[in-house]
């Protein structure tokens, strides 16, 4: 529902309902910061309800650690402090090797788990057998961290939201931002369709939408966007406790007795004339990702480019045409999906599969998100490029960035996060995957 009227002014505006500007939300009311989040379509309406509900430290670059380890800290005593269900269950993750090559790059990043402190090792078989049942493949090994997690993303977000709500924040749906207005060369407002805010601080955390909004008022943003094929089954027989990833499928159990599956190597790639205007940055990601990206041309391409840079902020924006970014899965995708888990897993070929999605997961061009000020318009911070790892952070994120919001230090360096990096010659380093 449209809010019949936008507060006048606030401390923070936040521009996106997803994980990420839900969490910021949720702890700057705690610090009895007065915070207004303005979602374009309902909160989680896009990739935070979408994702596989992972929550993990497992195979994570290095810079996003110290962060995401603070967010299972949060998620382990998030039901208890929020008073809700949020599906979250410490069942460990899988990372499965076929063959040498694959078992030795997982045994590499033991040195990673181990520099952190993280319970990572790998295991092999009987062992391995404990945690998989009833499959048919023979993996060789595979990465373990017992302490990973997992939640269910239709319940945590909006639990989040509930949250912050009781802790006095403001959360507008069916709210538009267009943009922002300046004075003094800072910010001074935040737009909506619905009225102006008052505002010294805001943070856009608005997901696939980010680089769109972000160029209106002059900042380049590097981000692309894949869509993600998703599906779950019906409740079945227990294979699994946790999360398994084989690069013809990946799988966690779910609250509910069924399992969410996916692909564990297929993303779609529409070309747009993003893709060419941020070619040169994102080639050692898209070479590094090529046999996973099924790259195509067609309506996306037109559709970006018939989108203006900019509009006028008392007209319609891109924002209120497209409420809820909502792809159709790929039906080809899912028919492998469907035939990888019952090869994979003769003993759920049966099982049916009861629902299937499709959500845009947005990236950088090293696969880590961008968490920062923008130095054109001190006030204005942006909050995006999670990678398809947004879920699990979420938390975590929120509590850094509210941190950064406030000029409260949380103890999370914030520096490999600048969105400088991708401009003043910083060597885009990937060490982990979308």
């Amino acid at each position: 529902m449209p809010p019949a009227a936008c507060p006048q002014k606030a401390d923070v505006v936040i521009i996106g309902g997803g994980i990420i500007g839900v969490s910021t939300a949720w702890f700057l009311a705690k610090q009895g910061v007065d915070v207004v989040l303005c979602e374009k379509g309902h909160i989680a309406g896009e990739q935070s309800s979408r994702n596989w509900g992972w929550v993990r430290c497992q195979g994570r670059d290095r810079r996003e650690l110290p962060m995401m380890i603070e967010s299972m800290n949060i998620w382990r005593g998030l039901e208890v402090e929020i008073g809700e269900d949020v599906g979250f269950n410490q069942g460990g993750c899988l990372y499965m090797a076929r063959n040498e090559k694959e078992l030795g790059k997982y045994a590499g990043w033991l040195a990673t788990a181990r520099d952190f402190g993280l319970d990572t090792q790998v295991i092999e078989g009987k062992e391995l057998d404990q945690h998989v049942s009833g499959a048919s493949s023979r993996w060789l090994g595979a990465m373990y961290t017992a302490s990973d997690a997992r939640a269910e993303p239709h319940k945590a977000v909006s639990a989040l939201a509930r949250a912050a709500i009781r802790s006095g924040a403001t959360l507008l749906t069916s709210c538009a931002v267009r943009g922002v207005e300046t004075q003094g060369g800072r910010l001074s407002a935040v737009v909506t369709e619905h009225g102006s805010i008052q505002t010294s601080t805001a943070l856009c955390a608005a997901g696939a939408w980010t680089s769109m909004f972000c160029r209106s008022l002059g900042i380049a943003v590097p981000q692309l966007q894949v869509r993600g094929t998703v599906a779950r089954t019906s409740p079945a027989d227990v294979i699994l406790n946790g999360n398994v990833f084989d690069k013809r499928l990946g799988i966690r159990r779910r609250q509910d007795g069924g399992y969410t599956i996916a692909h564990g190597s297929i993303l779609d790639h529409f070309i747009t004339p993003s893709t060419f205007r941020f070619s040169l940055k994102f080639m050692p990601v898209l070479l590094h990702e090529m046999r996973a990206l099924r790259i195509s041309i067609g309506r996306p391409f037109f559709e970006e480019l018939g989108t203006p840079a900019k509009w006028a902020l008392d007209e319609e924006s891109p924002f209120e045409r497209t409420r809820v970014l909502n792809p159709e899965p790929n039906p080809q995708v899912l028919k492998k999906i469907r035939k990888n888990l019952d090869e994979l897993f003769p003993q759920l070929a049966g099982t049916r599969i009861v629902e299937a999605w499709a959500g845009m997961v947005e990236t950088t061009p090293d696969v880590v998100p961008v968490m920062c000020e923008h130095e054109s318009i001190p006030g204005f911070h942006i909050a995006t490029g999670l990678s398809g790892h947004g879920f699990g952070i979420g938390p975590g994120a929120g509590k850094a960035l509210a941190g950064m919001l406030t000029g409260t230090d949380v103890g999370i360096d914030m520096s490999p996060f600048r969105l400088s990096r991708f401009f003043d010659g910083s060597p885009i380093r990937l060490e982990s995957m979308i």
